[in-house]
């Protein structure tokens, strides 16, 4: 049975997990203020509740009928049993509520690529992608969920590069479970290991910052904005960001700022959940670049996700190029001189409830570009 649940009850629901995405946890309808937020809950027999999702509903102009948006979600079994137990009551739940088609990103992770992989086809000229790279680890059952999901009438959404409209399918992790601090500065290539010992040479500092540091934060990430060539998001976000999360959970979102002489050289922001750890926003100067003030916050912030008991440190989505042309290329080296790893999620899947007003939608979308 899926039914809705309040806040408190979702939030106990994640503290009781390993992990979940932070774009699953009850603050999150918060920041997404433009959506209509619900916490959902899956419930057995005897009344536990064994999953939970937040769902995002995204009206449709001049008409009250919503696409259900649960990002890099639903928090069920994937892998433990029938599909459709799960998701035929989502969809029944969903459409109760007005929604013509449901989105949905499973955070079931199929394939792994390691470090040194990744190096190695990157110096191919013959490999253009990742895709075209054999995985060091596939994951047999996670795979078969994508054919689950066609029979039921699931259609996974177009990507270029590995992004598509939402959250991106490949991403890169840094592992640590097991390791000590010494063990994974080790794992690193000798750029990165140079470059945060240089960093700590010159005199570079990070701390921690309050809500009031969000400003030279977001000055920062402007600037940033301008330089790569990307829309940033105001202010305000990042205030609605902080007081949402950090009301869930007091370390839930942690801001980082690196100074170098009393100069804001670099600031990012690191959000957890459980045992995962993400690097989600990060901002660096054009100016004092060379007392490396990015690598400096990464490994911070690496050390404190250690600290807190995180198993894994994820620093989000890359493109699946291997291009050295590519402009994405510098990207996924920088990300891959940790010694992390590459991982393809299932990407993001759609099913449509009203195949007219979903046309329409998917239409309208596509002529956006």
């Amino acid at each position: 049975m899926v039914r809705p649940i309040s806040a408190p009850e979702h939030l106990d629901f994640v503290r009781s997990r390993p992990s979940v995405s932070f774009l699953q946890t009850p603050a999150w309808a918060t920041v997404k203020n433009e959506w209509r937020g619900e916490s959902i809950g899956w419930f057995s027999d005897d009344g536990t509740l064994v999953g939970a999702a937040l769902v995002l509903y995204r009206q449709l102009p001049r008409v009250r009928r919503f696409l259900a948006y649960l990002p890099e979600g639903p928090d069920i079994d994937w892998t433990g049993g029938n599909l459709a137990d799960w998701l035929e009551p989502l969809a029944a739940h969903l459409k109760s509520q007005g929604a013509f088609g449901i989105r949905m990103g499973p955070p079931v992770v199929t394939r792994r690529w390691h470090a040194a992989t990744i190096k190695q086809a990157i110096a191919d000229p013959v490999l253009a992608s990742l895709s075209d790279v054999p995985a060091d680890v596939s994951d047999d059952a996670a795979l078969s969920v994508a054919t689950s999901l066609t029979e039921l009438g699931w259609k996974e959404l177009p990507t270029e590069g590995g992004f598509s409209a939402g959250q991106p399918k490949f991403n890169f992790q840094l592992p640590l479970a097991g390791r000590s601090e010494a063990e994974v500065l080790a794992g690193m290539n000798q750029l990165w290991r140079r470059n945060i010992k240089k960093a700590a040479k010159l005199g570079v500092e990070v701390a921690h910052g309050t809500r009031d540091d969000l400003a030279a934060f977001h000055r920062v990430y402007a600037e940033t904005a301008e330089r790569d060539h990307f829309t940033p998001r105001p202010l305000s976000y990042f205030e609605r960001m902080w007081d949402a999360l950090t009301a869930e959970e007091p370390d839930r979102l942690v801001l980082y700022l690196a100074r170098h002489e009393g100069d804001l050289v670099a600031a990012t922001t690191m959000v957890r959940v459980g045992g995962h750890a993400w690097y989600s926003y990060g901002a660096s100067t054009t100016a004092k670049r060379e007392v490396r003030g990015s690598n400096a916050i990464q490994w911070q912030m690496i050390c404190d996700a250690m600290a807190a008991g995180a198993t894994v440190y994820d620093m989000r989505g890359i493109t699946e190029t291997l291009d050295p042309d590519d402009s994405h290329i510098g990207l996924i080296q920088f990300k891959v001189g940790t010694g992390g790893e590459a991982v393809e999620y299932l990407g993001e899947w759609d099913l449509p409830l009203n195949r007219a007003l979903y046309l329409g939608f998917t239409t309208y979308m596509r002529s956006r570009g």
